[in-house]
Order: C-alpha cells, then sequence, then structure tokens
C-alpha cells in the first residue's frame, strides 16, 4: 500500500489537494477490482497541529493526524498557497524543520503552486531546478537567488523532489506516479478518464535533472537512447544488444533491473505516446501512424494500442478532439 499525506496550512487551494486525491483513489479502485477490492494507497490529512483548517475559500478541513504523527510516507504533497505565501513561511516553522528529514529518509516530496516556497525556505532547493506559480516568479528569484528557477518548465524534478507550476499541472505528476506505481495500464485508463485532450506526459513537460530514466545504468541509459531514436524502424534487440556488446540475455537482465521492465515493453511504450501525439495532433490515418511507429501490421498495432490506452486509436482521437476548443469554419 502506497500511503500519501498532505498537509493543511490556512489559504491553501482546496483544489490541489482534491485532485491528486480524486487521481489516486481512481487508480487505487482500478488497482483493486483485478485483487479483490485490496485497497492500494492511503491519504492522510496532516497540520502543524490537529485542529480545522480554513482553505482560501473558506472550507474547514479536518486533518487526520498532526504533522509529528506522520508514518512513514511515500509522498507528501505541499498544496498551492492562494496570493503570497510569506504568511504561510512565518507560521510553518514546524514544517520547515520536518521537511528536510522528510527528504532525507527519501519521501517523495511534491510541491503545487507557490508551495514550492516551502521547500526552497527549508534549503532542499539550493543548486537544484525549481518552478513555481508564474505569478510568483520574480519574488522567488529574489528570495532563492541560489535555485536554478526554470521559468519555463511547468514541473521540475530533482532527484525525490518534484514542483509543480500550476494546479491544472498536478494531473501530470500524479499520471506519472500512477504509472510507476501501478504499471502503464492503469495509467492511461486515468489519463483518459481525467481530461486527455490537455494532458502533456510528464517527461514532455518536466524538468528533469535525469531526463531519461532515474537509474544509472549507463549501457542501459544507451539502449533507451536509441530505442527512441529508431522506435519507428524495425528494431531487432539481437542486433541492439550485440551493438553494446552483451548478450540478449543480459541485455534483458540489466534493463529490467533498471527500469522495471523489458527492452521490448520500454520500446512499445515509447511507441504508444508517440502514436497518441500523432493521433491528437495530425491528420495521418490510422495505417500512417503504425507506420510511423515502426509497426507494419494495422491489426497488431491497434491491439497494442487498446492495450496501453484502454481504447482504439479511432476511438480515442475522436475522444480527444471531441474535447478541444476550435473555432467554426466559416
Amino acid at each position: 500500500m502506497y500511503t500519501i499525506a498532505a498537509v493543511l496550512y490556512p489559504s491553501l487551494l482546496a483544489t490541489s489537494l482534491t485532485l491528486p486525491m480524486e487521481i489516486l483513489n481512481a487508480a487505487s479502485q482500478m488497482a483493486g477490482a483485478s485483487a479483490r477490492g485490496t485497497q492500494h494507497t492511503r491519504f492522510l490529512l496532516c497540520a502543524t497541529r490537529a485542529e480545522p483548517v480554513k482553505t482560501a475559500t473558506g472550507l474547514d478541513l479536518t486533518p487526520d493526524c498532526a504533522l509529528e504523527e506522520l508514518p512513514p510516507l511515500d509522498l507528501l504533497l505541499l498544496p498551492a498557497i492562494w496570493r503570497s505565501p510569506l504568511p504561510v513561511l512565518r507560521a510553518q516553522s514546524a514544517l520547515l524543520a520536518t521537511l528536510p528529514t522528510l527528504a532525507a529518509s527519501g519521501t517523495r516530496i511534491g510541491s503545487v503552486g507557490s508551495a514550492s516556497f516551502l521547500l526552497a525556505e527549508a534549503g532542499l532547493l539550493n543548486g537544484q531546478p525549481a518552478t513555481t506559480h508564474w505569478n510568483a516568479f520574480d519574488a522567488f528569484a529574489r528570495r532563492y537567488p541560489l535555485v536554478e528557477l526554470k521559468r519555463r518548465h511547468l514541473i521540475t524534478q530533482s532527484s525525490n523532489l518534484y514542483c509543480v507550476g500550476s494546479v491544472n499541472s498536478i494531473a501530470d505528476l500524479m499520471v506519472h506516479l500512477i504509472e510507476e506505481w501501478f504499471g502503464n495500464r492503469i495509467a492511461q485508463a486515468i489519463e483518459n478518464q481525467f481530461s486527455p485532450e490537455i494532458r502533456r506526459s510528464f517527461r514532455a513537460a518536466a524538468y528533469q535533472n535525469e531526463p531519461d530514466s532515474s537509474h544509472h545504468d549507463e549501457l542501459v541509459l544507451e539502449a533507451q537512447q536509441w530505442l527512441q531514436e529508431n522506435l519507428g524502424q524495425r528494431i531487432e534487440l539481437d542486433a541492439l544488444a550485440s551493438q553494446l556488446d552483451i548478450s540478449r540475455r543480459s541485455l534483458n537482465r540489466r534493463f529490467h533491473s533498471a527500469t522495471g521492465i523489458s527492452p521490448q515493453a520500454y520500446l512499445q511504450g515509447q511507441r504508444m505516446a508517440v502514436a497518441r501525439d500523432l493521433l491528437r495532433q495530425s491528420n495521418l490515418s490510422v495505417a500512417e501512424i503504425a507506420w510511423q511507429v515502426g509497426l507494419q501490421d494495422v491489426g497488431h498495432f491497434g491491439a497494442l494500442f487498446k492495450r496501453y490506452s484502454g481504447e482504439t486509436p479511432a476511438r480515442y482521437r475522436k475522444a480527444v478532439r471531441g474535447k478541444l476548443f476550435a473555432p467554426e469554419q466559416p
């Protein structure tokens, strides 16, 4: 079971709290459907004191526990702060003292909007990439000159620290974590459920210190790069292994050890990601898109796409384009 907690503090934006909760809950229910109702996530609300906290819109939220009572966590969320974050910084000394300990323990910490001020105030972002709400860019840069502010990115990652610039982009981060926790099938189903027409993949949206992987196996990184560059071609993994001067068996073993999946599964995932982009953004036929991603058998492409995305290519295209706003043609 994955344990996720969100910190409550005055002036938080409730949507930055409820949206990730709903996305993670949907993923847990979907995973539980194939495991006899097993609950896969536990979501807690915490605060520096175990008493109700008023949100920016006047809602009173009651924490499940005090900050010091938190169990070991897989993810800690810092909700967005309405208007100036400075009053929250002044009032959250206990949280600021706790964040470095949680980060050092390996807990993933994600801030939404100007909640990145909390990570920076705790000293966790010095020398690291970060982003924040666009309206706070200048104030953030002045207050934290040692932080590498990425004004052109809505998401940044530095090891186990994530900054998300907007409430909308928190969905991108959640889908990324769901893919890691529950697999591609559930992640794609959740993506389709929560506005596929506007979502960008985590890798497309995020600035990462290690953009292609969190592992450190240089041979596997080389294999991943080669697969990405050649996914439109007919790929023989024996040839790739030979190019890397290892056996096919060793390639499979090292790839799975580093990434948790096989080279073939990685290749298929990359191909399906490109196919989804082409279905959204181009007028290519399904057969042409299959060819573009290195699959000559349209039937096989369609079956593979449905397995990864939960819908046929035609239905996926209709769904995402049917929700796009576009001016009527004269």
